[in-house]
């Protein structure tokens, strides 16, 4: 049995997806950009999309059930490898505690124009 989730305070989907799904107590959250939830706009830079990104995504999260402490698994997809190391600094800043395992790749291009998205799998809170 699955269940979906749509974050009333995370951007609009870009297409006919949801923001997440929970199947047998695993959340699989969609791609994330960093768009700004009231103005559908991105902001300037890969630090500034990369914030942006993880709060959408715990705010997906927090709908969802669960949060950050939650997640297992991480895909981030940029647009140039070379932000790498900008990124591994954001998010190091989410993830201070047990660190999920995560992949990084450059993608040929992303939607929007965006520089950063970003998708996980978290397991639901407990209680």
């Amino acid at each position: 049995m699955k269940k979906t989730i749509n974050a009333p305070k995370a951007p609009a989907a870009v297409g006919p997806y949801v923001h997440a799904v929970e199947a047998q107590g695993l959340i699989f959250t969609s791609g994330q950009l960093g768009l700004i939830p009231e103005s559908g706009t991105l902001p300037e830079g890969v630090e500034a999309q990369a914030h942006q990104s993880l709060k959408n995504l715990a705010v997906v999260l927090e709908a969802a059930g669960s949060d950050l402490d939650h997640v297992v698994k991480t895909n981030i997809f940029l647009d140039d490898i070379n932000d790498f190391a900008k990124v591994n600094e954001i998010y190091g800043q989410y993830f201070t505690k047990d660190t999920p395992a995560r992949s990084c790749v450059q993608a040929a291009k992303l939607p929007k124009g965006g520089l950063i998205e970003i998708e996980m799998i978290a397991v639901k809170k407990e209680g």
